[in-house]
């Protein structure tokens, strides 16, 4: 009997698969937001948080930021143009890689991970100094999951409270 169940224990273990997924954990709470150019516009679709070689990229449709004051939060959901992706890199990565027209050779993206679903909520609140009003856009990632393609991984309920906050004008 004390075989049997060494044998049936060996064979759990043996069967048991962890995959390959290498991300232990997704922080970019220290990084500050990034964007292209030197002020963000209700034009700008591309924004980003590096952590030395990870790289967490928002993609939002045009037109999603809008110089307008909202009650609460407005929720958009993850698909069509807008993206959440996760990428990792041989090498420390740089805004430049994201900003010039033609990306640098290097670093190269070892993993890229793509959101299958989640929400992006953005909160609008206008800001009066003198005659100018500009608009502070705060966005949060709520219930993200990351699917790694390659491998069918999956990182549910990914939440980043505070991705990041951009102002307007």
């Amino acid at each position: 009997m004390r075989n049997i169940l060494l044998f049936v224990f060996l064979i759990s273990l043996y069967s048991c698969d962890d995959g390959d997924l290498q991300i232990e954990t997704i922080n970019f709470d220290d990084s500050q937001i990034q964007f292209c150019g030197s002020t963000p516009t209700t034009e700008s679709t591309v924004f980003f948080k590096i952590v030395n070689n990870e790289a967490l990229i928002l993609t939002l449709s045009s037109g999603t930021l809008i110089n307008e004051e909202y009650e609460g939060e407005v929720q958009i959901p993850i698909s069509g143009e807008t993206k959440v992706t996760y990428r990792i890199f041989s090498d420390k990565v740089s805004k430049n890689y994201f900003c010039d027209a033609v990306p640098p050779i290097t670093p190269t993206v070892t993993e890229e991970i793509e959101a299958q679903s989640g929400f992006v909520l953005i909160t609008t609140t206008a800001k009066v100094e003198g005659e100018t009003t500009s608009y502070e856009h705060t966005i949060k990632l709520s219930e993200i999951s990351l699917v790694n393609k390659t491998n069918d991984q999956r990182i549910t309920d990914l939440r980043i409270n505070d991705f990041g906050t951009v102002t307007t004008k």
